[in-house]
Formats: structure tokens, sequence, C-alpha cells
């Protein structure tokens, strides 16, 4: 049987938990723009959006009190 998707076991590497806890330093250094733009850079790959989508602002309704 022949496996569709494989494992690239070089994309990962071992290391501690002191070594791993210095992505907290690495993204204290970036801006907060830059922050919020590699998160929106993760959700549209993660949701699959593209920056074409816009929201349906039809959807929902304001009413005044």
């Amino acid at each position: 049987m022949e496996q569709k998707f494989r494992m690239d076991k070089t994309a990962f590497e071992a290391t501690n938990a002191k070594d791993a806890d210095n992505h907290i330093k690495y993204w204290k250094d970036k801006t907060y723009t830059e922050r919020l733009e590699a998160a929106w850079f993760l959700i549209k790959h993660a949701y699959q959006v593209d920056d074409s989508h816009r929201m349906d602002k039809t959807v929902f309704s304001k009413r005044k009190r």
C-alpha cells in the first residue's frame, strides 16, 4: 500500500524547555503591528481565508435604544 502523506522529520528539532521558551522573547521584541500581521497570517492559513473576503454586514443590524 502506497503512503500518500509522509512526515518531514527534518522540519522539527528536539529541544529542551529552556530553549523552547525563547520564542516569547522573540515576539516581545516585535512591534505590535508585526505581531498582529503574524497572527493574521496564521489565521488566514488555518481557515483558508484570503484578503478578498469581507465580513457580511447584512446579517446583523443595529437598533437604537
